[in-house]
Protein backbone atom coordinates (compact mmCIF):
# COMPACT_ATOMS: atom_id res chain seq x y z
CA UNK A 1 0.00 0.00 0.00
CA UNK A 2 2.78 2.55 0.91
CA UNK A 3 4.64 1.59 -2.60
CA UNK A 4 1.45 2.61 -4.25
CA UNK A 5 0.39 5.61 -2.23
CA UNK A 6 4.41 6.82 -3.35
CA UNK A 7 4.12 6.47 -6.86
CA UNK A 8 0.66 8.38 -7.11
CA UNK A 9 2.53 10.84 -5.32
CA UNK A 10 5.54 10.69 -8.05
CA UNK A 11 2.91 10.82 -10.75
CA UNK A 12 1.63 14.13 -9.47
CA UNK A 13 5.04 15.77 -9.56
CA UNK A 14 5.26 14.49 -13.29
CA UNK A 15 1.71 15.58 -14.36
CA UNK A 16 2.33 18.90 -12.42
CA UNK A 17 5.08 19.83 -15.28
CA UNK A 18 2.63 19.19 -18.09
CA UNK A 19 3.66 21.74 -21.15
CA UNK A 20 0.79 24.22 -20.74
CA UNK A 21 -1.22 26.04 -24.04
CA UNK A 22 -2.59 29.39 -24.29
CA UNK A 23 -6.41 30.29 -23.43
CA UNK A 24 -6.37 33.08 -26.07
CA UNK A 25 -5.02 31.05 -28.90
CA UNK A 26 -6.71 27.65 -27.98
CA UNK A 27 -9.96 28.33 -26.37
CA UNK A 28 -13.06 30.53 -26.20
CA UNK A 29 -16.32 31.64 -24.09
CA UNK A 30 -19.05 30.25 -25.22
CA UNK A 31 -21.48 31.80 -22.14
CA UNK A 32 -21.41 33.89 -18.93
CA UNK A 33 -21.43 37.39 -19.94
CA UNK A 34 -18.06 38.43 -19.44
CA UNK A 35 -17.73 35.91 -16.18
CA UNK A 36 -15.44 34.08 -17.30
CA UNK A 37 -11.66 35.85 -18.01
CA UNK A 38 -8.13 35.14 -19.01
CA UNK A 39 -5.42 35.99 -17.34
CA UNK A 40 -2.06 35.64 -16.81
CA UNK A 41 -1.34 36.24 -20.12
CA UNK A 42 -3.09 33.52 -21.41
CA UNK A 43 -1.68 30.98 -19.35
CA UNK A 44 -5.02 30.90 -16.85
CA UNK A 45 -8.64 30.80 -17.07
CA UNK A 46 -10.93 31.85 -14.39
CA UNK A 47 -15.05 31.03 -14.51
CA UNK A 48 -17.03 32.79 -12.12
CA UNK A 49 -20.63 31.68 -10.64
CA UNK A 50 -23.04 34.81 -9.51
CA UNK A 51 -26.70 34.33 -8.91
CA UNK A 52 -27.40 35.55 -12.07
CA UNK A 53 -25.42 33.28 -14.44
CA UNK A 54 -22.47 30.84 -14.53
CA UNK A 55 -19.84 30.80 -17.18
CA UNK A 56 -18.31 28.24 -19.84
CA UNK A 57 -15.53 28.20 -22.25
CA UNK A 58 -14.68 25.63 -25.38
CA UNK A 59 -11.91 24.41 -27.44
CA UNK A 60 -11.39 26.06 -30.70
CA UNK A 61 -10.14 23.09 -32.29
CA UNK A 62 -12.07 19.46 -32.33
CA UNK A 63 -10.41 16.37 -31.62
CA UNK A 64 -10.52 12.76 -32.74
CA UNK A 65 -8.79 10.69 -29.94
CA UNK A 66 -6.26 12.09 -27.70
CA UNK A 67 -4.62 13.22 -24.25
CA UNK A 68 -6.26 16.08 -22.72
CA UNK A 69 -4.88 17.91 -19.75
CA UNK A 70 -6.04 20.44 -17.84
CA UNK A 71 -5.36 21.89 -14.53
CA UNK A 72 -7.77 22.86 -11.92
CA UNK A 73 -8.42 24.95 -8.77
CA UNK A 74 -11.67 24.20 -7.74
CA UNK A 75 -14.07 26.66 -6.02
CA UNK A 76 -13.19 26.92 -2.08
CA UNK A 77 -14.77 27.24 1.31
CA UNK A 78 -18.57 26.63 0.59
CA UNK A 79 -19.21 25.40 -2.74
CA UNK A 80 -22.29 23.89 -1.73
CA UNK A 81 -24.39 23.61 -5.23
CA UNK A 82 -21.93 24.80 -7.54
CA UNK A 83 -20.68 22.24 -10.75
CA UNK A 84 -17.23 23.00 -11.86
CA UNK A 85 -16.97 20.71 -15.39
CA UNK A 86 -14.34 19.21 -17.58
CA UNK A 87 -15.32 17.24 -20.49
CA UNK A 88 -15.30 16.23 -23.70
CA UNK A 89 -18.09 16.19 -26.11
CA UNK A 90 -19.40 15.98 -29.48
CA UNK A 91 -22.70 17.43 -30.87
CA UNK A 92 -26.45 16.27 -31.16
CA UNK A 93 -28.90 13.81 -30.33
CA UNK A 94 -26.74 11.14 -30.21
CA UNK A 95 -23.12 12.42 -29.34
CA UNK A 96 -21.03 11.25 -27.46
CA UNK A 97 -18.97 12.54 -24.36
CA UNK A 98 -16.42 12.05 -21.67
CA UNK A 99 -17.09 13.88 -18.39
CA UNK A 100 -15.50 15.22 -15.23
CA UNK A 101 -17.76 17.01 -13.31
CA UNK A 102 -16.88 18.45 -9.45
CA UNK A 103 -19.92 18.42 -7.36
CA UNK A 104 -19.46 21.07 -4.56
CA UNK A 105 -20.41 20.94 -0.79
CA UNK A 106 -20.43 22.84 2.40
CA UNK A 107 -17.37 24.07 3.84
CA UNK A 108 -15.20 21.12 5.39
CA UNK A 109 -16.90 18.36 3.33
CA UNK A 110 -15.40 17.20 0.67
CA UNK A 111 -16.15 17.43 -3.18
CA UNK A 112 -17.65 14.86 -5.23
CA UNK A 113 -15.33 13.64 -8.71
CA UNK A 114 -18.32 12.66 -11.14
CA UNK A 115 -17.28 10.77 -14.10
CA UNK A 116 -19.27 9.36 -17.03
CA UNK A 117 -18.94 7.90 -20.39
CA UNK A 118 -22.13 8.39 -23.25
CA UNK A 119 -22.01 6.84 -26.23
CA UNK A 120 -24.39 7.57 -28.81
CA UNK A 121 -26.52 9.97 -27.01
CA UNK A 122 -26.44 7.03 -24.15
CA UNK A 123 -24.60 7.52 -20.94
CA UNK A 124 -26.10 6.01 -17.37
CA UNK A 125 -21.83 5.21 -17.05
CA UNK A 126 -21.44 7.10 -13.53
CA UNK A 127 -18.62 6.32 -11.26
CA UNK A 128 -18.23 8.97 -8.33
CA UNK A 129 -14.96 9.38 -5.84
CA UNK A 130 -13.53 11.75 -3.18
CA UNK A 131 -10.15 13.13 -4.15
CA UNK A 132 -7.58 12.06 -2.00
CA UNK A 133 -6.15 15.94 -1.31
CA UNK A 134 -8.06 19.09 -0.97
CA UNK A 135 -8.63 20.47 -4.62
CA UNK A 136 -9.56 23.82 -3.30
CA UNK A 137 -5.73 25.16 -2.29
CA UNK A 138 -3.52 24.01 -5.41
CA UNK A 139 -3.72 23.33 -9.21
CA UNK A 140 -4.41 19.65 -9.71
CA UNK A 141 -3.72 17.65 -13.02
CA UNK A 142 -7.20 16.08 -14.55
CA UNK A 143 -6.24 14.10 -18.00
CA UNK A 144 -8.46 12.25 -20.08
CA UNK A 145 -6.50 9.51 -22.43
CA UNK A 146 -8.74 8.46 -25.63
CA UNK A 147 -7.85 6.15 -28.08
CA UNK A 148 -9.55 3.38 -30.11
CA UNK A 149 -9.27 0.82 -27.49
CA UNK A 150 -9.71 3.31 -23.92
CA UNK A 151 -10.67 5.93 -22.41
CA UNK A 152 -8.70 6.39 -18.85
CA UNK A 153 -9.46 9.07 -16.46
CA UNK A 154 -6.91 10.38 -14.58
CA UNK A 155 -6.02 12.47 -11.96
CA UNK A 156 -2.39 14.11 -11.05
CA UNK A 157 -0.98 11.08 -13.05
CA UNK A 158 -2.77 8.50 -11.70
CA UNK A 159 -5.53 6.55 -13.19
CA UNK A 160 -9.08 6.24 -11.72
CA UNK A 161 -11.23 4.85 -14.45
CA UNK A 162 -10.71 2.46 -17.54
CA UNK A 163 -13.37 2.32 -20.01
CA UNK A 164 -12.72 -0.28 -22.68
CA UNK A 165 -13.37 -0.51 -26.22
CA UNK A 166 -15.76 -4.10 -26.45
CA UNK A 167 -17.38 -3.39 -29.44
CA UNK A 168 -16.82 -6.89 -30.51
CA UNK A 169 -19.31 -7.78 -27.57
CA UNK A 170 -21.97 -5.28 -28.36
CA UNK A 171 -20.73 -2.59 -26.27
CA UNK A 172 -20.49 1.18 -28.29
CA UNK A 173 -17.23 3.12 -27.85
CA UNK A 174 -16.65 6.41 -29.06
CA UNK A 175 -14.43 6.41 -31.74
CA UNK A 176 -15.87 8.28 -35.13
CA UNK A 177 -17.58 11.56 -33.78
CA UNK A 178 -15.07 14.23 -33.07
CA UNK A 179 -15.32 16.05 -29.79
CA UNK A 180 -14.59 19.83 -28.15
CA UNK A 181 -13.42 20.24 -25.17
CA UNK A 182 -15.58 21.91 -22.93
CA UNK A 183 -15.87 23.37 -19.23
CA UNK A 184 -17.91 25.35 -17.22
CA UNK A 185 -19.23 26.70 -13.71
CA UNK A 186 -22.78 26.68 -13.30
CA UNK A 187 -25.39 26.54 -10.32
CA UNK A 188 -26.97 22.99 -10.13
CA UNK A 189 -28.16 23.08 -6.18
CA UNK A 190 -31.60 21.39 -7.46
CA UNK A 191 -29.60 18.24 -7.12
CA UNK A 192 -25.36 18.67 -6.64
CA UNK A 193 -25.13 19.10 -3.20
CA UNK A 194 -26.46 16.17 -1.22
CA UNK A 195 -29.59 15.11 -3.47
CA UNK A 196 -30.41 19.27 -3.53
CA UNK A 197 -31.11 19.37 0.19
CA UNK A 198 -28.30 21.76 0.12
CA UNK A 199 -28.54 24.90 -1.77
CA UNK A 200 -25.59 27.39 -3.09
CA UNK A 201 -25.16 30.35 -0.46
CA UNK A 202 -25.05 33.35 -2.72
CA UNK A 203 -23.34 35.45 0.44
CA UNK A 204 -19.85 33.62 -0.78
CA UNK A 205 -20.59 34.62 -4.16
CA UNK A 206 -18.81 34.87 -6.70
CA UNK A 207 -17.50 31.63 -6.53
CA UNK A 208 -14.61 30.94 -9.07
CA UNK A 209 -12.78 28.08 -10.37
CA UNK A 210 -9.56 28.49 -11.80
CA UNK A 211 -7.87 26.66 -14.84
CA UNK A 212 -4.70 26.65 -16.30
CA UNK A 213 -2.07 23.94 -18.33
CA UNK A 214 -4.76 23.34 -21.12
CA UNK A 215 -2.87 20.65 -23.40
CA UNK A 216 -4.28 18.64 -26.06
CA UNK A 217 -1.66 16.34 -27.36
CA UNK A 218 -4.39 14.73 -29.66
CA UNK A 219 -5.85 14.50 -33.30
CA UNK A 220 -7.44 17.52 -34.99
CA UNK A 221 -10.78 16.93 -36.87
CA UNK A 222 -10.48 19.52 -39.20
CA UNK A 223 -12.03 19.79 -42.83
CA UNK A 224 -12.94 16.75 -42.46
CA UNK A 225 -9.87 14.94 -41.83
CA UNK A 226 -7.98 13.79 -38.95
CA UNK A 227 -4.44 15.42 -38.24
CA UNK A 228 -2.33 14.05 -35.86
CA UNK A 229 0.91 15.59 -33.87
CA UNK A 230 4.26 14.28 -35.85
CA UNK A 231 5.34 11.17 -34.93
CA UNK A 232 1.83 9.32 -33.03
CA UNK A 233 1.65 6.58 -35.43
CA UNK A 234 5.60 5.90 -35.53
CA UNK A 235 5.26 5.94 -31.61
CA UNK A 236 2.12 3.61 -31.45
CA UNK A 237 3.69 1.31 -33.85
CA UNK A 238 7.18 1.04 -32.14
CA UNK A 239 5.08 0.68 -28.40
CA UNK A 240 5.07 4.28 -26.75
CA UNK A 241 7.58 7.05 -26.79
CA UNK A 242 6.21 10.74 -26.67
CA UNK A 243 3.12 10.09 -28.26
CA UNK A 244 2.15 6.68 -26.49
CA UNK A 245 -1.14 7.99 -25.88
CA UNK A 246 -2.46 6.08 -29.30
CA UNK A 247 -1.90 2.76 -28.07
CA UNK A 248 -1.99 3.51 -24.54
CA UNK A 249 -2.85 1.14 -22.07
CA UNK A 250 -2.68 0.32 -18.30
CA UNK A 251 0.40 -1.26 -16.79
CA UNK A 252 0.39 -3.87 -13.96
CA UNK A 253 1.50 -0.80 -11.95
CA UNK A 254 -1.44 1.31 -13.44
CA UNK A 255 -3.78 -1.22 -12.96
CA UNK A 256 -3.12 -1.50 -8.82
CA UNK A 257 -2.81 2.38 -8.67
CA UNK A 258 -6.19 2.21 -10.20
CA UNK A 259 -7.77 -0.22 -8.57
CA UNK A 260 -6.58 1.00 -5.08
CA UNK A 261 -7.71 4.37 -5.75
CA UNK A 262 -11.55 2.56 -6.64
CA UNK A 263 -11.24 0.47 -3.35
CA UNK A 264 -10.41 3.85 -1.14
CA UNK A 265 -12.24 6.62 -2.64
CA UNK A 266 -14.80 5.23 -5.18
CA UNK A 267 -18.56 5.96 -3.93
CA UNK A 268 -20.83 5.23 -6.44
CA UNK A 269 -20.25 2.48 -9.37
CA UNK A 270 -23.00 2.55 -11.59
CA UNK A 271 -22.32 -1.79 -12.37
CA UNK A 272 -22.43 -2.37 -8.45
CA UNK A 273 -26.36 -0.97 -8.58
CA UNK A 274 -28.23 -3.73 -9.20
CA UNK A 275 -31.39 -1.37 -8.26
CA UNK A 276 -30.89 1.04 -10.73
CA UNK A 277 -30.48 -2.12 -13.30
CA UNK A 278 -33.82 -4.58 -12.50
CA UNK A 279 -33.13 -6.23 -15.98
CA UNK A 280 -29.14 -6.53 -15.34
CA UNK A 281 -25.71 -4.31 -15.48
CA UNK A 282 -24.69 -2.84 -18.63
CA UNK A 283 -22.74 -5.67 -20.31
CA UNK A 284 -19.66 -3.80 -20.02
CA UNK A 285 -19.81 -4.58 -16.00
CA UNK A 286 -19.13 -8.00 -17.07
CA UNK A 287 -16.36 -8.11 -18.92
CA UNK A 288 -12.72 -7.18 -18.85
Amino acid sequence: MRSIALAIAAMACLAAVARAGNFYQDTEMTWGGGRGKVVDGGRGLDLTLDRTSGSGFQSRSEYLFGKIDMQIKLVPGNSAGTVTTFYLSSQGSAHDEIDFEFLGNVTGEPYTLHTNVFTQGQGQREQQFRLWFDPTTAYHTYSIVWNPQHIIFAVDGTPIRDFKNHEARGVAFPKSQPMRLYASLWNADDWATQGGRVKADWSHAPFVASFRGFRADACVWSGGRQQCPVGTMEAAAAGGGGRGWWSQQLSDMSYRRMRWVQRKFMIYNYCADAKRFPQGVPAECHLR
